[in-house]
């Protein structure tokens, strides 16, 4: 690789040519600070946040985008001298002249790249005043709020969205003063063939768009003495949350989070890897009979709030393909109103089910048609990691000197396999176990399938069992999904099972987690980091089958009969819809 020689702060480096400013600066262990920008998402300059002073063969400096600009041979940058600290100072005093800087009530309050540059800029009083652009705020999403009156235009959304998931449902709407971030003829986001998977959210660098928030009815239901009212986590919470109380990424603390939520209150802390469990059982053996009985295939997999409401506008030819079962978040839920209302004797509308999720797309899973097994709905609310972190926080809890304590019983069992549910390739994982050994009919002598695990979009591996072939793909992240089911529609691609997840890594990405700043998800692997947690875990495991969970055993043995039975289907499988756009 050709390199150039340049000049950082007085001090000479060797980079490779063609690199960013921005880049060398980082390589050099020097932060430019940036808010419009996104490793290989967002590179577009816009902010000019990330601004330098540059001098090239010999000729006075000048002030470059360092995002966009590519270093030369020779070149001297200079990243943070008086003209530069002036320009970027003037730049943030120019978006906060249109912005809404309601910053104590705000959700993003303390967490907000804006609200930090300006402290760190020093930019305490405002020049510039006068007419703001009209803006109104979307509130039609059960999932995601919008107000622009907090958008800087950055459109990092806007790559999150047409980039990263191929959805493409909003951008730049009108011109010059008048611009903002919407969907197209001024609709509302609930309008739209929106998936609710709020990559939207994670990328925004304000609080212009944010998950809804549903942390008060929670609180209000614990405080309701008629309510009973329980909460389960899903996989990837216990990997993620110590985010939101300073631990590095990639730290697991279930014990402390456990811990924190008895004493926010709950009647009962669950473990949502039972249902994991629950939910590979059923899809197995779904798997095994669409296959000897000449069922719909390829057959794919219905965890990802998502991926089904992508498929059902984008691609409704392929809904006969998806597996009916319910995801581990409504299969709980029905559980707890079904099975364990009769056995303790409690009538279903006087319980109260929360979830604890990494996924926005979870807060309109819960008002789906064909979620309400009890005549209740399934599940009441869905809080992501961030409101469970709020939620913490606002109680008054010290999370970080909490002891480690365990789920409560019956439901706090659950496999390995239920626990890598949280990372791209892991439902898939958790499927070949069970299915392989039910086909084999004899254990397997080894249970990882390294080929399904890793970030890769696109995951693709051959399986022999017996006298079957089984094909397999893996998929994270809606575009990706777009490639692979358009090369299946083609006839270029076969393949007997396909698992999907919406977010880019799986859970362990989703929408709903902590916010990590550009610095962290440019240089980081973030999906990596927080999935490594769950593969540990299910290393440690004693059981890591998840037809082994002691508990799913019980709920056939007392409830369900067996895997696919008339019960089973009529409380844990579901429907779905053709939309269409």
């Amino acid at each position: 690789m050709d390199k150039v020689k340049v000049t950082i702060n007085g001090r000479d480096y060797e980079v490779p040519a063609g690199m960013t400013v921005l880049d060398a600066a980082r390589a050099a262990n020097i932060d430019i600070p940036t808010l419009c920008y996104l490793r290989d998402i967002n590179e577009i300059g816009a902010c000019r946040i990330c601004l330098v002073e540059v001098s090239e063969g010999g000729k006075p400096s000048r002030m470059v985008t360092s995002c966009v600009y590519p270093v030369s041979d020779g070149m001297v940058i200079k990243t943070d001298s008086p003209k530069i600290q002036k320009a970027r100072k003037l730049n943030l005093e120019l978006l906060l002249s249109n912005h809404n800087m309601d910053c104590l009530s705000c959700i993003r309050s303390t967490n907000c790249e804006l609200q930090k540059l300006c402290r760190d800029y020093q930019v305490n009083s405002f020049y510039f005043t006068g007419e703001r652009t009209k803006t109104t705020k979307d509130e039609s999403s059960p999932s995601i709020v919008r107000d622009n009156s907090k958008c800087i235009l950055c459109r990092r959304c806007v790559a999150a969205c047409h980039e990263v998931q191929a959805v493409g449902v909003i951008g730049a709407n009108n011109r010059g003063f008048d611009t903002e971030i919407g969907c197209a003829f001024e609709s509302e986001l609930a309008e739209t063939a929106c998936i609710n998977c709020g990559q939207c959210t994670v990328v925004c660098p304000t609080g212009a768009l944010h998950e809804r928030d549903d942390t008060q009815k929670v609180f209000d239901a614990i405080a309701d003495p008629t309510k009973h009212v329980y909460i389960f986590t899903a996989p990837s919470v216990r990997a993620t949350i110590g985010e939101c109380f300073g631990y590095e990424p990639g730290t697991e603390v279930e014990g402390k989070m456990v811990a924190a939520l008895k004493r926010l209150g709950f009647d009962g802390v669950f473990n949502m890897n039972l249902t994991a469990d629950l939910t590979i059982i059923e899809e197995a053996n779904e798997l095994i009979e669409r296959v000897k009985n000449g069922g719909v295939l390829p057959m794919i997999t219905s965890c990802s709030p998502g991926w089904i409401k992508f498929c059902e506008h984008y691609y409704p030819e392929f809904t006969e393909n998806l597996s009916t079962c319910k995801s581990p978040q409504q299969m709980f839920g029905a559980i707890l109103k079904t099975y364990f209302a009769q056995k303790n004797g409690l009538d279903p509308k006087d319980i109260f089910v929360v979830s604890a999720i990494p996924c926005t797309a979870k807060k309109f899973e819960v008002g789906r048609n064909g979620q309400a097994a009890s005549g209740y709905p399934d599940v009441d609310v869905a809080v992501t990691t961030r409101e469970l972190g709020r939620m913490i926080e606002r109680a008054g809890i010290d999370f970080r000197s909490l002891p480690d304590e365990q789920f409560d019983q019956p439901f706090g069992t659950a496999t390995g396999a239920g626990e890598i549910f949280g990372a791209t390739g892991g439902v898939m994982e958790a499927a070949l176990r069970t299915a392989a050994e039910s086909i084999l009919g004899r254990p397997l002598e080894k249970l990882d399938f390294p080929d399904v695990r890793g970030t890769a979009g696109i995951k693709r591996a051959t399986y022999k069992l017996g006298d079957l072939e089984v094909k397999v793909a893996v998929v994270s992240g809606t575009a990706n999904a777009k490639k692979l089911l358009d090369r299946v529609k083609s006839g270029e691609e076969d393949v007997t099972f396909i698992e999907v997840m919406a977010c880019p890594g799986g859970c362990v990405n989703g929408g709903g987690q902590p916010y990590q700043p550009p610095v962290v998800r440019n240089n980081v692997d973030l999906r990596a980091k927080r999935a490594e947690v769950l593969y540990t875990v299910d290393a440690n495991n004693k059981l890591r089958r998840s037809h082994e969970n002691p508990v799913c055993k019980m709920l056939y043995d007392e409830f369900f009969g067996e895997p696919g039975s008339e019960k089973a289907h009529e409380i844990l499988h579901t429907h779905y819809v053709k939309r269409g756009l």
